[in-house]
C-alpha cells in the first residue's frame, strides 16, 4: 500500500481577535474539559500531561462513528500561531482495539488588525496494526477508508468554528488580564513616584 492516508480534512473559521493576542498552544494545553466538550457532542473528555521526553501532551477522548477514540497528542510545533500535534491514537471498535496515526494541525493567519483565520487540519493514517486488523476481518482497505471519510470530515467541519470561538475567548480573556496587570503596574509606579 503506497498511500497510508486514511482521511485528511481541513476547515477554517474566523477568530475575531488580533493575531498578536492568539496563543494556540496555551489555549490547547489549558483548555477546560467543559469547554472542550462544548465544541462537539462527540467530545467526551480532555486533559493535559507530558510525554516521557518532557514535551507537552493533550489527551482527547471522543466518539467517532460509534467508536471510542483516545488521542495522545504530543506537541511537535508550538508557536503562538501554529500548533502541530502527533498521536498514535487508540480506537476501541466492537471487534477490538486498534491504533491509528493522527496529525492535528492548528494554525492562525492574519486577516486584518481585528481578526485572523483559524485552520483546523486533521490527517489520519493507517498503522501496520490497522492494516493487519482489517486483513483479519476481511475488510478491504478502500472500503474502510471510504466509510471513515464522511465521519471524520463531518466532525472536523462541526468542531472548527467552535474551536475558533474558544480560541477567540481565550485571546480576549488573556489580553484583558494583561491590560489589567499593566494598568496595575502603572498605578503602582505612579504611587511609588508620588511617595518619594
Amino acid at each position: 500500500m503506497e498511500d497510508n492516508t486514511l482521511v485528511e480534512s481541513s476547515f477554517s473559521a474566523t477568530i475575531h481577535a488580533p493575531i498578536e493576542w492568539v496563543d494556540i498552544p496555551t489555549w490547547c494545553f489549558t483548555l477546560p474539559e467543559s469547554e472542550y466538550q462544548a465544541c462537539s457532542p462527540a467530545h467526551c473528555s480532555a486533559g493535559s500531561t507530558t510525554a516521557p521526553d518532557g514535551r507537552r501532551m493533550s489527551i482527547n477522548v471522543e466518539i467517532l462513528g460509534g467508536s471510542l477514540m483516545v488521542q495522545h497528542y504530543i506537541e511537535e510545533i508550538g508557536l503562538p500561531d501554529h500548533l502541530r500535534l502527533v498521536s498514535n491514537s487508540d480506537v476501541f471498535t466492537p471487534t477490538g482495539r486498534i491504533k491509528i496515526g493522527v496529525i492535528w494541525d492548528l494554525s492562525a493567519k492574519r486577516i486584518n488588525d481585528e481578526s485572523c483565520e483559524f485552520t483546523n487540519t486533521v490527517h489520519s493514517s493507517a498503522t501496520p496494526e490497522l492494516i493487519d486488523f482489517l486483513g483479519k476481518q476481511g475488510i478491504p482497505w478502500e472500503v474502510f477508508r471510504a466509510a471513515r471519510k464522511p465521519i471524520s470530515e463531518a466532525h472536523n467541519r462541526q468542531e472548527t468554528p467552535q474551536f475558533a470561538k474558544s480560541i477567540e475567548l481565550h485571546a480576549l480573556r488573556n489580553n484583558r488580564s494583561a491590560s489589567m496587570a499593566s494598568a496595575t503596574n502603572v498605578i503602582q509606579e505612579v504611587g511609588n513616584v508620588e511617595g518619594n
